[in-house]
């Protein structure tokens, strides 16, 4: 090996035939032209024509020369002499004459046109690598690679492996010593030490000061919300907040960060002073964003916890009383029917209700009414009356620790806060209650934070200020500065000049015009087309009929009919699934890194290398512990090295982390691709999204509570995404159960793999009008489930257009200026998305509620109506269209089911505390039912073979609905045994089960 960060397959390949070329590359690199004729034909000897030819041809495939000619392929040798006219034989002799060789050498290179890699080439590549480490962390491997094809585009010949990997190597290592060289002078000596002392571990103390910086808090509660804000104080004591790091890249902050946030702090302390300060610089500063982030997700999660309980108790203190809200009532009804009465005089009704009733039972009745009954539909204001001094125990920290910001819209609320801030600020000069700002108080908050004129209640004041920046924080019209999920998203968006220079590339990514005039008209012709399609086809439509309630028209759609399997799919299906060889978990994942390389991609969390031996061994059982929820000591060995407890902690907290599990999914998602029988399942256009729930029991702030899923325990919701040939190629982690449109679009943007898919499919509860006008905007063709049909608006752009039995469903016009305003600004921000730019949660928490972006918002939602409106007819109009929708979301159903059977230690529940915990453990789980699901596919591929050699029918309709979802073979339990047999560690398979035992099956379903 010349440097160890390449593998042998890349030193193999390098500069080498690695296999032969193919007819079209022999046709486009190995075609000798007439001036390459002319050129040969100097040469007086066979050999020496031939062997000229191939040196020549081979400096074109390769962009270098081989070493040693006798490595060149036969084919090549055949092909190049028979258009010469020459026997390939006489190429042996050639290879023999190293000086001539040599001579050749110069004479090709002259003339292709190449230089051959000098000092100059040498300080050209150095700045080209420089170029890339200064925008991005890449592999040293990946590097590599670039830097081949970097090299062989500018007709530079290749040099020798070990002298481009050293090369790379050296430069990335003084490129590196120079960024931690630059972070630490920017460092004054008050801050060295600083940084120095969170390494001293204190005397009689178990922690040093960094290890309590960088644990997160896991409860909530007033108190714990107390504390996280102390830690961001003691983050912030440390002085380092203020230097500016923009220059350095993103990526390599990333990198600083995870390597900081995962190592013991020995490993931290033994670093190179440089490097070490530059770590904790980098790590400090990302700290106090997150602990940031905590906070404010501490908060929400403590003002959502209070309103559920004051609710609770609101409603229990409401059942007690009814019975004396009901005889009151009772009491005020007989009044009403003495004042209703037509029999009594006027003015004899006030006397006779006050002699029957009673003057005093009525004062009584009437205050007991005022006192029992709510006048607002929002109870907030009643059910959090009671947690004034929870809120004083951290507001004043909170206001003076956390910096907002905000929309127009939200600037009442703010000035509210800055009063509150200032009340509580020590020293004389406070403002008066009667100068507090009053915009933002709502009106269910009203009466009970001005029971009186001029008298504000502090208390309900403060309270309802709480509420309403709860609910600002959720709906992002309110910001938080030095917050990486709170920020502010318009500041991310493309802006000014950045947006000139990308505008036309963006506009044709997304295949739109600039002009919103031809957008508006194909989008009315496309949208006029279907309404007429679907009203000439409503008589014979059988599952669409029209019903006309309150003079509203009500689209009623037939519930679908299960489609009848037929007989050969049914044996089909069994005959497959019966010949699927049985196997442990543990070897089925050994099994599908020898097919795939998954286990290649986990690197060492601080160098990038894999240079661990039998690292894939150690990286299957940490995966398995994980996906199974069993812990390492369940799959420990002590008598195998790369199975011991303290090795499998090691890879856990140095190689398993969200970025190699993303790396290694995508790479299994390739493989699947790139399988036949998952081609006849789908292309990969199509996914689905859902969300698989978790209940937590320990003590964390990142779960939430939903009575429906996780009881009265907290839990959290793993939404992934499932493409149609099966895999998940996307997952997010989500503290309850939020509302899942928020993230749909995300996974299309975020994953990692070489799907692409372009229609996406989800249940009800995933769609608003926002999400249809962003996926069109970005390309994309969003086809939830729909079981509110009914209550669905049908929307037309032309307000003349007859559509006969439709025209009163189509009654809604949509407005055309509103979109074509705001056209640009809609391309600008969907270019943002597709440049990842800017987050796409956050974006749709600002559209969808409001705020600055109002305008903007509503203007995608209209366009978002045009393609729910498409969406809603192609739906009513087309059973096999809502077939598949419904036949791409079980697809995600099967997987939860294999993902439910896969996860079954500690009763299934996840017991992560953290974010980054939850993530990784989530992500193993969706990697290991990855490789069942690539395990299925390869071995159903050969059942298949195996079945049509037998001469059994094998139909291709019933194929296309086979599913490699099934788990019944693969045992879970028990035995975790990673040895594979040499056999089938060298790439062959296993054998089939023998179906004979399924005879009775077979005959019955016959």
């Amino acid at each position: 090996m010349p440097v160890e960060f390449l593998t042998d397959e890349q030193a193999a390949r390098y500069g080498r035939f690695a296999v032969d070329p193919t007819p079209e590359q022999l046709a486009r690199y190995f075609f000798l032209s007439e001036a390459d004729h002319a050129l040969i034909a100097e040469r007086r000897r066979k050999h020496n024509k031939l062997g000229f030819a191939v040196q020549l041809c081979t400096l074109r495939y390769l962009g270098t020369f081989l070493p040693h000619p006798i490595e060149v392929p036969s084919v090549v040798v055949e092909h190049l002499a028979q258009q010469l006219d020459l026997p390939p034989e006489v190429f042996i002799k050639y290879a023999l004459r190293e000086e001539t060789r040599y001579n050749h050498r110069r004479t090709i290179t002259e003339y292709l046109d190449y230089r051959e890699f000098d000092d100059f080439q040498v300080f050209r590549l150095i700045r080209w690598i420089y170029a890339h480490l200064a925008v991005s962390v890449i592999r040293p491997s990946v590097l590599f690679d670039l830097a081949t094809a970097h090299l062989i585009s500018q007709k530079i010949v290749l040099p020798g492996v070990s002298v481009l990997a050293r090369l790379i190597a050296r430069v990335r290592e003084r490129y590196t010593a120079r960024t931690y060289e630059g972070l630490s002078r920017k460092l004054n000596a008050q801050q060295r030490k600083t940084l120095e002392d969170l390494l001293i571990l204190p005397e009689g103390k178990w922690q040093t000061p960094l290890d309590v910086l960088r644990t997160p808090p896991t409860r909530v509660g007033a108190m714990s919300l107390y504390q996280a804000l102390h830690r961001i104080e003691q983050i912030r004591a440390v002085g380092i907040s203020s230097v500016e790091l923009s220059e350095v890249p993103e990526s390599r902050q990333a990198a600083l960060v995870r390597y900081a946030q995962t190592v013991r702090v020995q490993l931290i302390e033994r670093l190179t002073e440089d490097r070490r300060l530059a770590t904790l610089l980098v790590f400090l500063q990302h700290l106090e964003r997150t602990a940031t982030d905590d906070v404010l997700e501490m908060f929400e999660a403590q003002v959502n916890e209070m309103s559920l309980r004051g609710e609770a108790k609101r409603r229990r203190e409401r059942q007690r009383s009814l019975k004396d809200l009901d005889q009151a009532a009772l009491l005020l009804r007989d009044a009403a029917l003495i004042m209703l009465d037509t029999g009594i005089p006027a003015e004899q009704v006030r006397e006779l209700a006050l002699q029957r009733l009673g003057e005093t039972k009525l004062l009584e009745a009437a205050g007991k009414v005022a006192e029992l009954a709510s006048p607002d539909a929002d109870t907030t204001p009643e059910a959090l009356s009671g947690y004034y001094g929870s809120v004083r125990r951290f507001l004043r920290s909170f206001l003076l620790t956390v910096t907002f910001s905000g929309t127009p819209s939200a600037q009442p609320l703010l000035d509210a806060l800055a009063f509150l801030k200032r009340m509580d600020e020590p020293g004389g000069g406070k403002p008066k209650w009667r100068e507090a700002p009053r915009g933002f108080v709502s009106k269910p908050w009203r009466r009970h934070v001005f029971p009186r004129r001029g008298e504000v209640n502090h208390q309900a004041y403060t309270l309802c200020a709480v509420d309403r920046l709860y609910q600002a924080l959720k709906r992002r019209e309110v910001f938080v500065e030095r917050s990486e999920r709170y920020g502010d998203p318009r500041a991310e968006l493309l802006q000014g000049q950045a947006w000139l220079d990308v505008r036309d590339d963006v506009c044709r990514a997304l295949e739109r015009s600039l002009d919103p005039a031809p957008e508006l008209g194909s989008l009315k012709l496309e949208l006029d087309n279907a309404y007429r399609e679907v009203d000439r086809h409503l008589e014979t439509n059988k599952s669409l009929w029209l019903t006309q309630e309150n003079v509203k028209t009500i689209v009623n759609l037939a519930a679908p009919e299960a489609i009848e399997e037929p007989i050969s799919l049914k044996l089909l299906r069994a005959e497959t699934s019966a010949r699927l060889p049985t196997i442990d978990l543990a070897e089925l994942l050994m099994e599908v890194h020898s097919m795939s390389g998954m286990a290649d991609p986990f690197t060492h969390v601080a160098d990038g290398k894999t240079k661990v031996k039998n690292l894939p061994l150690s990286i299957c059982a940490v995966l398995l512990s994980q996906a199974c929820n069993i812990g390492l000591k369940a799959v420990a060995r002590p008598d195998v090295e790369a199975l011991t407890l303290s090795r499998l902690s090691w890879v856990q907290q140095n190689y398993v982390r969200a970025e190699t599990i993303t790396a290694a999914n995508a790479r299994l998602v390739d493989a699947q691709y790139d399988l036949p029988l998952a081609q006849s399942w789908g292309g990969g256009e199509v996914a689905s999204a859902d969300g698989l729930r978790f209940v937590v029991p320990v003590r964390t702030i990142h779960a939430g509570w939903n009575s429906k899923y996780f009881g009265a325990q907290r839990g959290v919701t793993y939404y992934n995404f499932t493409s149609d040939q099966f895999t998940g190629f996307h997952g997010i982690v989500i503290p309850g159960t939020l509302r899942d449109s928020l993230y749909i679009l995300a996974g299309l943007l975020e994953q990692q793999t070489r799907l692409d898919p372009r229609e996406i499919m989800a249940d009800t509860h995933g769609y608003s009008e926002v999400v249809f006008g962003l996926f069109a905007l970005l390309g994309y063709k969003f086809s939830p489930r729909l079981a509110d049909l009914p209550d669905q608006r049908f929307w037309r752009l032309d307000r003349d257009a007859d559509y006969g039995a439709l025209n009163d469903l189509s009654k809604h016009t949509l407005n055309e200026r509103l979109i074509s305003a705001h056209w640009e600004e809609m391309l600008r921000l969907a270019g943002s998305l597709k440049l990842g730019k800017v987050g796409a949660t956050s974006v749709m928490r600002t559209l969808q509620r409001g705020g600055s972006l109002s305008s903007l918002g509503r203007a995608i939602a209209e366009l978002g109506r045009i393609e729910k409106t498409l969406y809603l007819l192609n739906y009513v109009h087309d059973e096999a269209y809502r077939q598949r929708i419904l036949r791409q979301l079980n697809r995600g159903e099967q997987r939860h089911s294999v993902a439910r059977a896969v996860f079954h230690g500690q009763k299934g529940e996840l017991r992560q505390r953290y974010r980054e915990g939850m993530e990784d453990q989530l992500g193993a789980l969706g990697l290991v039912v990855n490789a069942v699901v690539m395990w299925n596919t390869r071995y159903m591929q050969v059942a298949l073979d195996d079945l049509c050699r037998s001469r059994h029918q094998v139909l291709e309709a019933d194929v296309a609905r086979l599913t490699p979802l099934l788990h019944e073979h693969v045992n879970m339990l028990g035995r975790y045994d990673f040895t594979l047999p040499e056999e089938i560690a060298q790439g062959q398979l296993r054998r089939l089960r023998d179906p004979s035992s399924l005879g009775e099956y077979l005959n019955r379903i016959s």
